[in-house]
Parts: structure tokens; C-alpha cells; sequence
């Protein structure tokens, strides 16, 4: 279950990804499955290749990429998604949901 996405950042994550970029979406996210994270980013891109590629650089496996449509993507949690997100630069939006929150994401 997703908390916390405006449906402007949907939107821009929907659109860059479809145009063949490596799109992340960084959310509030509960699943039993997982119950210790609290956070969930997707890493999508339409172009199967170059996400495969991609996710291949960070140990990520192609096995584990969600075919949904237009919008394949992995669903990065815990230290992957915090270590990844540093990495790329784009760990914004999971340290402004720790502020809200008072707490680190792990």
C-alpha cells in the first residue's frame, strides 16, 4: 500500500520513464511481507534494456524487475534504496519523508 505521492510526481515519474529514462518514485509504503521498511522507491524505465543495465551496476537482477506495462521498474527498500538513491543523487525525497516522520528509513 502507497502513501504520500502527489499526483504531479505520478505524473513526472510516469513520463520520464516512458520516455527511456531511469525514473525514480520514492513513497511511504507498508507490506506485511516487510514490515521493518517504511519506504519503497521504483527505478523505472520503459526501455527493458537499459534498466536491466542499469540495475546490473548496483547488484540488482533482472529476475526482480516488475513487468508492468508501460512502467517496468524495481522496487528498491531498505540500505539498497538509501545506498542507491545517495549514489545517484537522488535522495531527496526519502530524506524529506524522514523529517516528516522524525525517523530514519531503513
Amino acid at each position: 500500500m502507497a502513501f504520500g505521492i502527489k499526483k504531479t510526481e505520478l505524473a513526472q515519474w510516469k513520463a520520464k520513464a516512458s520516455e527511456g529514462e531511469i525514473s525514480f518514485l520514492t513513497h511511504f509504503w507498508y507490506d506485511s511481507r516487510f514490515p521493518e521498511h517504511k519506504t519503497v522507491t521504483k527505478a523505472a524505465c520503459s526501455d527493458w534494456d537499459k534498466l536491466v543495465a542499469w540495475g546490473k551496476q548496483y547488484g540488482l537482477k533482472e529476475a526482480w524487475i516488475h513487468n508492468r506495462e508501460d512502467y517496468p521498474h524495481f522496487d528498491l527498500i531498505g540500505e539498497t534504496e538509501k545506498s542507491i538513491l545517495e549514489l545517484e543523487g537522488k535522495n531527496g525525497k526519502l530524506n524529506q519523508l524522514e523529517k516528516l516522520t522524525g525517523s530514519h528509513f531503513s
